[in-house]
């Protein structure tokens, strides 16, 4: 029997349960129970993007623009995942390693609650000022409440630099990583 057999941590699957029975943050096992649905809410989401750029490419010639969107797919699909995963992954790995560290749990799943937090105002910021919705010409809403100042400087950032809000949180959870191993 493998060491990783023995203490029931068998990759990706296994870090899950594995990080949240070795833990004693909270936090932290809240993200993983947060952080886990979303990872597989995401890469379904992403599995089923894929398939749908399949099934729209056939009958095309091989290659070309339909294999670029393929390939698109899945590396977005990638690069929004991994860092869902990714504090999981490296708690589990750190308890593996070097034992408990409840101030390292905190700090990392911490972390990966900015992350997940990002990819909802990825979303808000790349909303265009002007869309169709169900046929019918639509704008985006106006903000209003509490987070409006917020919600305002979403919109104000340009569609293309809207990824960089996860790029950042997703840095983020590496250098906390970093600072606190």
């Amino acid at each position: 029997m493998t060491d990783s057999a023995a203490d029931g941590y068998g990759g990706l699957f296994g870090a899950f349960p594995y990080a949240f029975r070795r833990s004693d943050s909270r936090l932290f096992r809240l993200y993983v129970v947060a952080g886990g649905l979303l990872a597989a809410l995401l890469g379904l989401g992403f599995g089923l993007a894929f398939v749908v750029s399949i099934a729209q490419s056939t009958g095309l010639a091989a290659g070309g623009t339909s294999s670029f969107v393929r390939t698109f797919v899945l590396m977005v699909g990638f690069l929004v995942v991994l860092p869902v995963v990714g504090p999981v992954l490296l708690v589990a790995r750190h308890h593996r390693r070097e034992g408990s560290d409840a101030r390292y749990d905190r700090a990392v799943a911490a972390a990966g609650l900015v992350y997940l937090l990002s990819l909802y105002l990825l979303v808000v910021a790349s909303i265009p000022p002007e869309f169709v919705l169900d046929g019918e010409p639509t704008t985006r809403p106006v903000p209003r409440g509490v987070f409006a100042p917020v919600i305002s400087l979403l919109y104000a950032v340009p569609a293309v630099a809207s990824p960089l809000i996860p790029a950042a949180a997703a840095a983020l959870v590496w250098l906390v990583h970093r600072r606190y191993r």
